[in-house]
């Protein structure tokens, strides 16, 4: 797993590099396949696990404007969310989505992948990861 940098991403950014953060749960397997990509690519990351350090109510709200909303952020397959009581699947406003998405970050579908131009990505496969992170191999 790519460890953090000690200078924070900022310093990256300033320096003209392009960060890439990973947010999704050690682990999980698809979360370990996506750093293993990564590295094996050369592409710098952090990674972040969203279990440990939940994502604040901007952020959830930003992540889920740019994946096309609540609904799209959400693995609504996973044994999580079949579990969930009903009444708590129907989320009726932003505020219970991100109080439901704080108290269960795992629904969040992942890794949710950022790069450092501020696109958001769900998931991963091999071609999807290739096409955008521009690698021919």
């Amino acid at each position: 797993t790519p460890t953090p940098l000690p200078w924070g991403e900022g310093l990256w950014a300033n320096l003209g590099f392009r960060m890439t953060t990973l947010y999704g749960l050690k682990n999980c397997d698809t979360c370990k396949k996506a750093t293993k990509w990564l590295d094996r690519f050369g592409v710098a990351c952090t990674f972040v696990d969203y279990r440990d350090h939940k994502p604040s109510p901007e952020t959830l709200l930003e992540w889920a404007g740019k994946a096309g909303g609540f609904d799209a952020l959400v693995n609504k397959s996973s044994t999580t969310w079949r579990q969930l009581p009903e009444n708590k699947k129907a989320p009726g406003s932003e505020a219970e989505w991100k109080l439901l998405l704080r108290e269960y970050p795992q629904l969040i579908r992942r890794p949710v992948v950022i790069t450092g131009d501020g696109e958001l990505t769900q998931g991963f496969s091999d071609n999807g990861f290739k096409q955008r992170f521009g690698i021919d191999k």
